[in-house]
């Protein structure tokens, strides 16, 4: 009899986890790659990128993309969605992914990051930000991935 709970124990235990897993990649979405760029996105130029990687207690590796963006426009902007587009050596995307964009908050001891709501981003202010990827296709071609804003929040 026990040997039988236990069981049904281990079941019910794995049929939540398969549920859980597939409702987390129904709740993703994915930007298609014909998406049209925000109109503010323009006043939102990017650069100074820098790609590092780190393992991870799971033995797997972690990307971050950093880099630096400017409000050169007139509104202040609360939210950044962006497209990232890593290609591999056809010049194919072989990863889609899309994700808020995080400021860092602070770098010491360690990189902290924060959503762009809690430090709402004024015209004329600039800041660093960071993307961080628990996983990139295999194909990728290890070149920096395309970043597009496809969604920005302002007033």
């Amino acid at each position: 009899m026990p040997l039988a709970i236990a069981a049904g124990v281990v079941v019910f235990v794995a049929i939540v986890v398969v549920l859980i897993a597939q409702h987390g990649k129904q709740a993703s979405t994915v930007t298609p790659i014909s998406a049209a760029p925000d109109a503010y996105a323009a006043n939102l130029p990017i650069s100074r990128l820098v790609m590092s990687e780190s393992s991870n207690l799971a033995g797997g590796k972690v990307t971050y993309v950093d880099g630096h963006i400017v409000n050169t426009g007139t509104r202040t902007v609360s939210g950044i969605t962006v497209q990232v587009l890593f290609y591999d050596a056809a010049k194919e995307v072989s990863q889609n992914e899309t994700q808020s964009l995080k400021l860092i908050r602070m770098r010491e001891p360690y990189v902290d990051v924060e959503p762009v709501s809690a430090a709402p981003l004024k015209p004329g202010e600039e800041r660093d930000f960071r993307l961080i990827f628990d996983t990139v296709s295999p194909d990728w071609d290890g070149a920096y991935p395309q970043i597009r804003i496809v969604h920005v929040d302002s007033n």
